[in-house]
C-alpha cells in the first residue's frame, strides 16, 4: 500500500453511509484490511455514537481493527460536500479516516488528536481542498508536516 493509494480525490456518497462505504472500500483496495464491509460497520457503529465531523468542513472518522499492525490514515474529498451532523452545521468536505490495531488505543488516540491539531492550524483545510491530485494532497501534508 502507498500513501497516495490511500488519497481519494473525488469521494462518491453523497450522505453519511455513502461516504464512510466509499472510505471503507478504498482503504480495503489498498490493502488496509481484507474485509471492507467489517470495516463500513466499524464506521459507522462509531458514528452512530456521535459525529466525527469536528467542524471546518472536517470529519475524522475512526475505527479499530483486528488485522492491522499500524495506524493507517486516509484522505477523502468530497467536492459536494455531506450533510455530516456538524457542530457548526455545515457540510464536511475533508475526511480524515484513521484506523488502528485494536490493541493500541494510545496510538489512535495520539493519531486523532494530531489531526485536530493540523485541522486548526491557519488555512490548511482551505489549503488541501483546493488541490485535485493525490500527489499534490500528499505533498501539502508532508509539507505542513502531518
Amino acid at each position: 500500500m502507498t500513501e497516495l493509494e490511500l488519497i481519494f480525490p473525488d469521494l462518491p456518497g453523497t450522505d453519511r453511509p455513502g461516504v464512510l462505504r466509499a472510505l471503507a472500500e478504498g482503504m480495503a483496495k489498498a490493502g488496509v484490511t481484507v474485509d471492507a464491509d467489517v470495516m463500513y460497520r466499524r464506521l459507522l457503529e462509531r458514528e452512530e455514537l456521535g459525529s466525527t465531523a469536528i467542524g471546518s468542513a472536517v470529519a475524522i472518522p475512526h475505527c479499530k481493527m483486528e488485522d492491522l499492525s499500524r495506524v493507517v490514515l486516509g484522505i477523502g474529498l468530497s467536492r459536494e460536500g455531506v450533510e455530516f451532523e456538524s457542530e457548526d452545521g455545515k457540510p464536511v468536505r475533508l475526511f480524515f479516516v484513521v484506523v488502528s490495531p485494536a490493541e493500541t488505543p494510545a496510538a489512535h488516540l495520539r493519531s486523532l488528536a494530531a489531526i485536530s491539531k493540523w485541522v486548526k492550524a491557519d488555512r490548511h483545510v482551505d489549503r488541501l481542498l483546493e488541490l485535485e491530485a493525490p500527489e499534490d494532497i500528499r505533498d501539502l501534508l508532508r509539507e505542513e508536516g502531518q
